[in-house]
């Protein structure tokens, strides 16, 4: 029989199903009750809830609940520092079925070759991973990327089956001032899905930005920020990722009413984090500690997911949905036990047959040789702009602060907590090397190096003294990128990235023993932060006020230009 055939006869019960959910009981996320009977599932699809079923495979879920799988509507796997394929083993056995990417950073580093390569991998993942198209390589002007994509570079890969839409337009200044290329990349997909990314706008500029058919953003930081995008048409996608931490102040804006137009995202979670606190289901679980309904929370968690993205074949445990299916003992707990991804049992020997392709972007680390001296300070003026970090936000403080000149140098001053930070070109175009002053980190001694550095993915490195920096700075090269912590020369713990810089072709869990001993290493520095490496690597971020650092100088954000 074809296969919508067999569909209704199995849903039917005229004939076996393949796979049977036998003793479990259904949340239905629709009117919030829980449904009793079996789950039958026709290859990838549900075709029967509320009833008896026979099964070619009976699966025992006997007191467990069933929710629909989880949708991360908004991450960079790249962040996650893994391939695609890991992150897929990774986060699925935790409940994520569907993963809504921007590889806007491989992207930033290798251009259409990076967009194909996930876009070749999620033909081979368990999990669905959607690859949006990034709208903003590079994110500005203001930075030097190791790629440049126009409207012309995206039409050439629109059409393979994991699109979406358009990727985050992090260029909010662009659209709502009318520029010719963004608004080239805007009607590309007039009609389409458009994704936002507008820290802070409000007002008619947000009129402005969400009149283009932008309709969903990740980057709301209170309430009153998020209500307002709510009440202008947008849907809110609560972030709660390794360093942008928005939950606990969005929380309250979680309730039965806003559920349908609110959803979960990451936006970068690393393996550590994921391994002490989980992914989606730890903010499942912290949501619901804080108070949020618990039909609220498993809504925003997949059915609301899905209707924002247009994704209308999942989200919701019914016939004729895509089988992606999670048991829970407790709903409060969310304490995945088994899962199902498009009919398929997420198990070791399901991700071992997977089909694991070349990875790319290899040897792309074309940054200068640095020496103590490059990271120097010259100026003839005292007062200096000043980096302020908060920590579990990527919005950064831009302060002053008067350093005395000797030598002609404004030394870092650990005393106050005055860092030397320092960005260098790493993609063989021209060899800047920009630095500054950051507040936040509370180094005492040594110095910490990234080649993660959104998103231009430059060499973003902060240190007590210059020697130490250098000698970061050079490691990064010699291990084809990732993150070096050094101190009095020596590197005390290193994590080699070398998948254009950002992805290590280790498994998750090495990744994670790795991250340990680097923020241990971090910590014998003196650094407070508890994570120190992602929070690096958002300080040369343009989009985000207030004050950043490229390979072209300081940025003042709010001005949108470079400030010195």
């Amino acid at each position: 029989m074809a296969d919508l055939e067999k569909r209704i006869s199995q849903g039917r019960g005229d004939e076996p199903a393949d796979i049977v959910l036998r003793g479990g009981r259904v949340f239905d996320l629709v009117t919030g009750l829980f449904i009793d009977g079996d789950v039958a599932i026709c290859g990838d699809t549900i075709v029967g809830i509320g009833a008896e079923y026979e099964g070619a495979q009976v699966v025992d879920v006997s007191g467990l609940t069933l929710v629909p799988g989880f949708i991360d509507t908004h991450l960079h796997i790249e962040s996650s520092l893994v391939t695609p394929f890991e992150f897929d083993r990774c986060v699925g056995p935790r409940g994520v079925t569907t993963a809504i990417c921007d590889p806007h950073e491989i992207s930033n580093v290798i251009g259409l070759d990076g967009i194909r390569y996930f876009q070749k991998a999620s033909e081979s993942c368990l999990m669905d991973i959607r690859v949006q198209l990034s709208s903003c390589v590079p994110s500005t002007h203001m930075e030097t990327a190791g790629a440049e994509l126009l409207a012309d570079d995206i039409a050439e890969v629109m059409n393979h089956q994991s699109g979406i839409g358009l990727a985050e337009v992090m260029n909010y200044p662009g659209v709502i001032h009318r520029d010719p290329q963004m608004m080239d990349k805007l009607r590309l997909f007039e009609g389409g899905h458009k994704d936002g990314h507008c820290p802070l706008l409000s007002g008619k500029d947000l009129n402005a930005y969400v009149s283009a058919g932008i309709f969903t953003e990740h980057e709301a930081t209170s309430p009153d920020e998020a209500r307002e995008k709510l009440q202008k048409g947008m849907r809110v996608l609560i972030r709660e990722g390794s360093v942008s931490k928005d939950l606990d102040a969005l929380q309250p804006l979680l309730t039965d009413i806003t559920a349908p137009y609110m959803c979960l995202c990451t936006d970068d979670r690393n393996p550590l984090d994921i391994a002490e606190q989980g992914h989606l289901d730890f903010m499942i679980r912290r949501l619901i500690g804080l108070g949020s309904p618990v039909l609220a929370t498993y809504r925003a968690a997949s059915l609301s997911a899905a209707e924002a993205f247009g994704l209308k074949d999942r989200g919701h445990i019914a016939p004729g949905k895509r089988a992606d299916i999670v048991a829970v003992k407790s709903l409060e707990d969310c304490d995945v036990q088994m899962v199902f991804a498009a009919g398929q049992l997420l198990t070791d020997d399901a991700f071992a047959n997977r089909q694991i392709i070349d990875p790319v972007g290899l040897k792309s680390v074309k940054a200068p040789q640095v020496a103590a001296s490059d990271f120097r300070r010259v100026t003839n003026r005292e007062t200096v702009d000043v980096i302020g970090i908060r920590e579990g936000q990527i919005l950064t403080d831009h302060l002053s602060e008067d350093v005395a000149i000797v030598d002609g140098d404004q030394k870092p001053d650990i005393d106050r907590d005055l860092i030397r930070i320092a960005v260098v070109e790493r993609h063989g175009k021209n060899g800047n090397i920009a630095t500054g002053f950051v507040r936040g980190f509370g180094m005492q001694a040594g110095a910490i190096a990234s080649t993660v550095c959104h998103d231009h993915h430059n060499i973003a490195c902060v240190g007590a003294n210059y020697e130490d920096m250098a000698v970061a700075s050079n490691r990064l090269s010699e291990i084809d990128g990732g993150f070096v912590v050094v101190r009095d020369g020596q590197v005390l713990a290193e994590l080699p990235l070398p998948v254009a810089g950002l992805m290590s072709l280790d498994p998750f869990e090495k990744v994670h023993d790795q991250l340990v001993d680097l923020r241990a290493a971090a910590k014998s520095l003196g650094v407070t932060l508890d994570e120190p490496f992602l929070q690096l690597a958002f300080l040369a971020l343009p989009v985000i006020p207030a004050l950043k650092i490229t390979d072209r100088g300081m940025v003042d954000v709010h001005k949108f230009e470079i400030i010195g």
